[in-house]
Parts: C-alpha cells; structure tokens; sequence
C-alpha cells in the first residue's frame, strides 16, 4: 500500500506519456520529409544488407470500436483487390532504388486485416515481395490473423508463402466485455483457428490481450487468460486499452463511465502478469512475455532486445520499410510515413512516385536519447560505458542526467558507476521516467495513460 501511495504521488495515474515505440514519437514527424529524402535514404543502404519490411493492409471487414488504428471498412472485395495492386506498384518501385544484393530479414503483414485477402491476392503480394529482395537465410514472416477472417485456403497460401509467426488479436473473451468494445471472437472460434495455424506446421503463435478495458475484473481477466493459456502461446502481448476517443472517433462508442480507473488497471495488468509468470513465461519489457525458449526471450537474456512500431522485437536490422497507406519506415536518418489516407496513398503510387508525407531526420541528441529511451523500455537499464562509446558524451553530463531524472522520483531508481537502473518496485513507472529523457514538447501530443 505504501508502494501504491508513493506511485500515485509520482503521477502513474493522472498522467498521459507516450508508448515510445519511436523517438520522437509520431506527433512531432513534419512535412519536411518528402519523397526525394526517402528514395536518398533507400539507396544509402549497404549493398547486401539487411533490411525488414512492414505490409500495411488497413481494410477490415468490421471495424471494432476500442482500435485506434487507422483503419477503414468496406463490405465488398474490389477496394481490396485494388489497394493489392498499389501494393504491387509500390513493392516494385522500391525494388527500383533497393541497393544490389539486400536481404529481407523480417516480414510483417498488419492492419486492418491482411487475412480479409483472397487466397489468390495472398499469393501475388507474397511473389511481388520475394521479387522485391531476397529473404535472408532464416527469415521470419509474420501475419495478423482475425480468427473471423481466415479459413483453410488463405492459411495454405500464408504457409505456402513462408509464413513462420501467427498474431492473433484476442482482446479478451468476456461476452460482455466483447459486446461493449465490437468485438466478437469466441473462444471455441479462436481454439479452431489455432488448432489449424499449429497444424499446419506453424511453429510460432503470437496472441495479444488488453487490460483496462469496460467491465474488466480480476476474475474476468483471470478467466481470460487461463484460456489463453490453454493455447500454449510462444509469445503475448498485455497491452493497456488506449481509450483515446478525441483521436480515434469510433471509441466514443464506449463510455468512460463503464472503463476501469487508473488505480484499477493497474491491478488488472498485476493480476494477469503474475498468472503468465506462475506458468513459467518470461516478462519481455514492460508489457510482453515469451516462452524461455521463444527467441525474444533470448534477445532480452542476451541484450539485443529491440523496440519499434510493432512492440518488442528481436529484429536488429537498422532499417524497416513501410508499404501501404500510412506506414512508417525507419532509417539510420530518420523516419518517413506514408500518406495516411489511402486514397492518396494510391494517387501517389499510380503516378509512380512514393506517398511519404512527413517524417523526420535525426538531428542533434535525436540517436543519443532514443538510445536511452529504449534501453530503459527494453531492459530497465541504461548502461553508461555503452552511451559515452556509442555517442561521444562526457561521462559527467551523462550522470548528472541520471541523478536528476532519479530525483525526480524519489530517488526510487538506482544510480551506479554502472549507469541508471530501473529496479522491479518502480517498474510500473518506465514509460515516464523514460519521458524524462523525451527533449521534446509532450504537452499537446495527446497519449495515453501511464499505466
């Protein structure tokens, strides 16, 4: 109970601080960044390098009220097969100014929905991506699966195409709960989909679940994930609901009235850490958990956890592109995101031109402090002999930070001649001690809560 007063005084419950899977975040990308300095940055890459790619699908057959996405419905198949073909488009006019010999280490398809593509449009955007680059010698490719959207033809065609890594989006499996956020998933529904993706030789099941979402209990959360568990998942996601509704207008679906309070979602996400941990998980981060043997497991033993649009992730490549309608690609240079809207997106394409829209180019302490921000959100621990190496910064200034961020809480972290830690009590906090070290305005950015 101290420990909670002292968190609460500190602010996890009233304040609102970004996810930092970018520094900067999103909100502070401009339009300075344009289609000529993202076609300089594509051919800056080592010829023979590798480089990671993410597939943005953002059509969905329903659209479920607590996603903050950028999504968009659509009844029928023709916008589909259409964005399909400005994929093709796009895949081939990076191909265009790839350097010779890039190797495509990690795939990841997103949404939306990519499992709302026919079997047949699966086939050809898998053949336009191998045409792209070759796949490095083990290679991982992971698709988002809607366990409502898929049957066994487009899952043959996913496994056919190389597919590795199964995610699928579980939420929580309370009928209630499910009514209350558009989402209805039953678990028998979610069991047989598994079953078929295991059966098929897949060899990794990715499954991400929500806390803080309306009606949530402990034995609700509790329920949901012991049947998660009986999925025997490699690796789960225990995100936060973001109820952001003055960003994302289909949120003002769900009430506020009827969402957990602060002080409660922190015992919801307590109550379901503790159960992956009592069935032998290891804790990934602040908001991940793997199997000891699963490979993100072994980047967060061994230090070469990483952190990016997607979450945590083992893939050290230094360069991720973004394909599709709002994508973001990140570079040893900076960021650059695609126009959002789709319809530009494509007009963009279809004049043979890419869509980046903004973005931004690393300058100053930009590399030195997203460096820090991830080393605390990936391992709780900045190492102070790896900074002053990495980015030439005199050993005082770099612990005068330490000390002053410290204070700032309590002095609950730990400062040593080894650099700055986040010990297990202060855990809860991360997110806005690692905003401690944000240089940038945060006041208007809008983010979501703390915990």
């Amino acid at each position: 109970m101290k420990m909670r007063t002292q968190l609460a005084r500190l602010g996890l419950f009233d304040s609102r601080v970004p996810r930092y899977t970018s520094y900067p975040t999103a909100p502070h990308f401009s339009e300075a960044i344009a289609p000529p300095q993202f076609q300089e940055w594509i051919q800056a890459i080592p010829e023979d390098g590798d480089i990671s790619l993410y597939l943005h699908v953002p059509f969905c057959r329903r659209l479920c009220w607590f996603c903050a996405c950028r999504t968009q419905g659509t009844a029928t198949g023709s916008p589909v097969r259409a964005y399909v073909e400005t994929l093709e488009a796009e895949l081939k006019l990076l191909r265009g100014h790839l350097p010779r010999g890039v190797r495509l280490k990690h795939l990841h398809w997103g949404g939306g929905t990519p499992t709302l593509l026919e079997p047949e449009l699966m086939k050809r955007l898998i053949a336009a991506v191998r045409e792209t680059a070759e796949f490095a010698e083990g290679a991982e490719f992971s698709v988002e699966i809607d366990p409502n959207e898929i049957d066994a033809a487009r899952l043959d065609a996913l496994v056919e195409g190389g597919m590795t890594r199964a995610s699928i989006g579980v939420q929580d499996f309370d009928p209630a709960i499910q009514a209350a956020i558009g989402r209805e998933q039953g678990y028998a529904l979610t069991r047989r989909v598994v079953d078929m993706i295991r059966d098929r030789g897949v060899t990794s099941l990715n499954t991400d679940i929500l806390f803080g979402l309306p009606y949530q209990t402990r034995a609700r959360i509790t329920e949901t994930v012991q049947k998660l568990l009986s999925f025997a998942p490699d690796r789960v996601a225990l995100y936060g609901y973001a109820h952001v509704p003055w960003m994302a207008k289909r949120q003002q679906m769900i009430s506020s009235d009827v969402l957990p309070t602060p002080e409660e979602r922190l015992d919801l996400f307590e109550t379901a850490r503790k159960l992956f941990l009592w069935d032998g998980y290891a804790e990934i981060g602040i908001d991940h958990f793997a199997a000891p043997s699963d490979g993100l497991a072994l980047a967060a033993r061994t230090g070469r956890l990483r952190r990016n649009f997607q979450g945590y992730t083992a893939d050290g490549a230094e360069v991720l592109i973004g394909v599709g309608a709002s994508s973001i690609s990140r570079f040893p240079q900076g960021y650059a995101q695609n126009a959002p809207g789709t319809s530009a997106h494509v007009k963009a394409i279809c004049e043979n031109r890419f869509s980046t829209a903004r973005g931004h180019a690393f300058d100053g302490e930009d590399l030195m402090r997203s460096r820090l921000i991830e080393a605390l959100m990936c391992d709780f621990h900045i190492d102070a002999a790896e900074i002053e190496r990495d980015f030439d910064v005199p050993k005082m200034r770099l612990f005068e930070m330490f000390h002053a961020v410290d204070a700032q809480f309590d002095n609950l972290l730990e400062v040593t001649e080894d650099g700055l830690f986040i010990p297990e009590r202060a855990r809860p906090l991360t997110r806005m001690v690692a905003r401690s070290f944000d240089a940038y305005d945060l006041a208007k950015a809008g983010h979501s809560s703390a915990i």
